[in-house]
C-alpha cells in the first residue's frame, strides 16, 4: 500500500462539511478553510445574509440558516443537508453565545441559555450526523476553548466556561462510544483570538496587556494560525486521532 503524499492526506475534495456559528468570527474562517481545501461546506447560523455574502465569494460555500438553541432546527439542518449532498463527513460544531454577566450575577436561566448552544447544541448534532454516518469515516470537531481547560478569571462567565469544558468531557465521552463505527470526535481550544464576540476586550488596552503577558508568545494570535489544526482534525491526516484536544493558544495553558 502506497502513503498518500502530504498535499493529499489534507485534500478534502469530494468531502461534504457542515460549519455552525458561520456568518462570523472563528466560523467564517473555518468555512473558508475547509472549502479552499476542497470540501462542498454547508455554512450555517442565524443571519442568513451574511452566510449568503460568504457563499457568493467563496466557491464550495452553500449557505443554510439555523438556529442552533432550536432542537427543531438543528433536526431540520442535518436533514436539509442529508438530502441534499448526502451523509456528511465533517461536522465542525462552532457555534457559541456567552453571558456578559459576572458568575456572582449570572441568572440560572442565562445560564442554562449558554448551555443549550454551547453543549447541548454540539451533542445533538454530533448525534444526528453520527446517527446518518452509514460506515463512513467521519470527524466531528467540537470547538472548545482554553476557557474550557483553564480558568481565564477575570475573563469568562460561569456558563461559559462550564459549556465549553463539558464541551470536552463530551468528546471524550462520544470518541469512546463511536470510534468502533469510524466516527472521530476531537476538540480544538483556541486561545485569544479577535473575533465579533471579544472585539470590546481587544480595544480595551489593559486586556490585551493581559494577553500578552500571560501568553508565552506574547502576543493574540491570528485566526490564519487556526488553518492547520482545523484541516488536521478535519481531514485525513488524523485517522488515527480520536478523544484529543488540541490547544491552539500561544502557550497560555501550558504555563
Amino acid at each position: 500500500m502506497t502513503a498518500p503524499s502530504p498535499a493529499e492526506v489534507f485534500d478534502l475534495t469530494g468531502r461534504t462539511a457542515l460549519v455552525t456559528g458561520a456568518s462570523s468570527g472563528l466560523g467564517n474562517r473555518f468555512a473558508r478553510v475547509l472549502a479552499a481545501a476542497g470540501a462542498t461546506v454547508w455554512a450555517s447560523a442565524r443571519r442568513k445574509d451574511r452566510l449568503e455574502e460568504l457563499a457568493a465569494e467563496v466557491e464550495g460555500v452553500r449557505p443554510v440558516r439555523c438556529d442552533v438553541a432550536s432542537e427543531s432546527d438543528r433536526a431540520a439542518l442535518v436533514d436539509h443537508v442529508v438530502s441534499e449532498t448526502g451523509p456528511l463527513d465533517v461536522l465542525i460544531n462552532n457555534a457559541g453565545t456567552a453571558s456578559k454577566a459576572k458568575p456572582h450575577e449570572e441568572s440560572s436561566a442565562a445560564f442554562t441559555e449558554v448551555l443549550e448552544t454551547n453543549l447541548v447544541a454540539p451533542f445533538h448534532l454530533a448525534q444526528l450526523v453520527a446517527g446518518v454516518a452509514e460506515g463512513r469515516a467521519v470527524s466531528i470537531v467540537n470547538v472548545s476553548s482554553i476557557v474550557g481547560v483553564v480558568s481565564t478569571a477575570p475573563r469568562g462567565g460561569a456558563g461559559y466556561a462550564a459549556g465549553k469544558s463539558g464541551l470536552i468531557g463530551l468528546t471524550r465521552q462520544l470518541a469512546g462510544h463511536w470510534g468502533r463505527n469510524g466516527v472521530r470526535v476531537n476538540a480544538l481550544a483556541p486561545g485569544w483570538f479577535r473575533t465579533e464576540m471579544n472585539d470590546a476586550m481587544f480595544e480595551d488596552d489593559a486586556s490585551v496587556r493581559w494577553i500578552e503577558r500571560n501568553t508565552m508568545l506574547r502576543r493574540s494570535g491570528d485566526q490564519s494560525e487556526l488553518d492547520g489544526a482545523l484541516l488536521f482534525l478535519a481531514s485525513a491526516a488524523s485517522t488515527y486521532c480520536t478523544g484529543q484536544v488540541l490547544a491552539i493558544d500561544g502557550g497560555w495553558t501550558a504555563r
